[in-house]
Formats: structure tokens, C-alpha cells, sequence
């Protein structure tokens, strides 16, 4: 990673946890204090934030256990969203790269198909940040106690209760500087969640015992409190994740 971010080419993140550096692009925005929700910041200290960017990886995507690791079942085929670089010349090689998607088809012996995930590229630096309010509402809302839970029964289990999280997040994002452009309807979200019929895959990590996860709950709480925001149900969220971590650590110590 070091040796990625020292040879300064634009790097492009998929994945629901932003680099610090990405989140240093937004105006107004203090990344000091976010450095505790990383397993290792300093992954992240070489990074130029204007050759840095994200993608909201709104695809739902599972490795099948008994196929090879480049085999992926996509169980929700959306799109990722990319931000712009903050120059042009890069941001022509993510222009590129969605035209070049677009065109491509694929042959899986029957004849040739397009390819279901496409590759959008957004002039909005916040548009990435549209995939929060669904983690809150459903993917982390999938670990409860002592279990863990399919996306659709998070959200759909109480739908009053979902939208509330899922607007209070929204209204997080806007006071960053997002419009509401920027964002998906939650009526979008709660009806592509209706074929999320497995846990996500941070849910799936804790249950099997992982000892870090992307903590993009812990991130989105001292954001909020940045921005004199407070919600129970978030705290709820990270206060469960803490507590699981914990036991996975002390679980792991003792076995060894």
C-alpha cells in the first residue's frame, strides 16, 4: 500500500470504508479523530487525497464456499458510484473505464450478455457516501447478540424503525455537504432489500470469528458527534460490534 500511494497514481477504492484520505476531501471535515474506527491508519498517510476516490459498492456479491475464489454469486447487480478525482486526468481514466464497461459483453456459452454491474462515474464527491445510510439501516442492523440476521428481516422486520435510521443518516450526509441528489430514496433501498436474503458480510465476518472488521458504524457515530448529531440505534450498533469483537479477540487468545 505504501509503495501504491509513494508512486502517486489515482487509486480508486471499492469498499464500504473510505481512506482517510478520501474523507480528507471534504470541506470542513476533521480525520484526526476518525483514525480510532481503522485497524492501521497509517495505511492511509501517504495517500494525496486528490488521487484519491470512492466507489459506493452497492452490488451484493458472495464468494460461494465451494467454488474457486475468483468465482462471485452477485445477489444484487446495481452499479458501483465513483467520485470524481479532483483533477481531470484522472477522473478521464474512470470516464474511460465506465465507457469501456459499458461496451463489454460477456459469454457464458449461450451467447453474449452485458455485463449486470456497471461502473458510474459522478462529478459529486458525496455520492459514495449514499451507500451509509443503508449500512446503518440494514447491513449492521444484521448483527443482534447472539445472532446475526438476513438484510431483508433488518429492514423489513420494523420498516418504521429502518427509515428512521436510514433518514437520520441522510441528513448526516447533507450536513457534509451532500444533496439530496446524491442520495437513494429509502423506498429504492427497502425494495432492492427485499432479495437481500442473506446477512451482510460484515455480520458473517463477526460470526466467524473475525478480529477486525471494516467499522463503518464507529466512523458514521464520531462523524455525527462532530456535527452535534446523536442517535440510540447507532449507538446500539456499535456498542454490539464492540462486544462481539472483544469476545472473537479473547476467543482467539485463548485458543492459542
Amino acid at each position: 500500500m505504501a509503495r501504491i500511494a509513494e508512486s502517486r497514481v489515482p487509486c480508486l477504492a471499492i469498499m464500504n470504508m473510505p481512506p482517510l484520505a478520501y474523507l480528507k476531501r471534504i470541506p470542513g471535515l476533521s480525520t484526526e479523530t476518525l483514525e480510532a474506527c481503522y485497524t492501521d491508519p497509517g495505511v492511509w498517510k501517504s495517500f494525496v487525497p486528490g488521487l484519491t476516490t470512492l466507489a459506493s459498492p452497492d452490488p451484493q456479491a458472495f464468494r460461494p464456499p465451494d467454488q474457486p475464489k475468483n468465482v462471485l454469486h452477485v445477489g444484487l447487480p446495481t452499479n458501483f458510484k465513483a467520485a470524481r478525482f479532483e483533477a481531470d486526468e484522472p477522473t478521464d481514466l474512470l470516464r474511460n473505464l465506465e465507457a469501456d464497461i459499458e461496451e463489454a459483453k460477456f459469454d457464458p456459452g449461450d451467447g453474449a450478455i452485458e455485463i449486470p454491474v456497471k461502473l458510474k462515474v459522478h462529478d459529486s464527491i458525496f455520492v459514495p457516501l449514499a451507500k451509509w445510510p443503508m449500512l446503518m439501516a440494514g447491513n449492521y442492523r444484521c448483527i443482534r447478540p447472539d445472532e446475526m440476521i438476513p438484510i431483508k428481516d433488518a429492514v423489513h422486520a420494523n420498516v418504521d424503525k429502518s427509515r428512521q435510521v436510514y433518514d437520520w443518516v441522510w441528513k448526516l450526509c447533507t450536513r457534509l455537504g451532500a444533496s439530496d441528489a446524491d442520495m437513494v430514496p429509502f423506498e429504492k433501498y427497502a425494495q432492492a432489500a427485499e432479495g437481500l436474503t442473506k446477512p451482510s458480510s460484515a455480520a458473517r465476518a463477526l460470526f466467524g470469528g473475525a478480529e477486525h472488521i471494516e467499522r463503518v458504524d464507529c466512523l458514521v457515530r464520531r462523524i455525527a458527534r462532530e456535527q452535534g448529531l446523536q442517535s440510540e440505534t447507532l449507538d446500539e450498533i456499535v456498542t454490539l460490534v464492540d462486544e462481539r469483537l472483544k469476545k472473537n479477540r479473547r476467543n482467539s487468545t485463548e485458543e492459542n
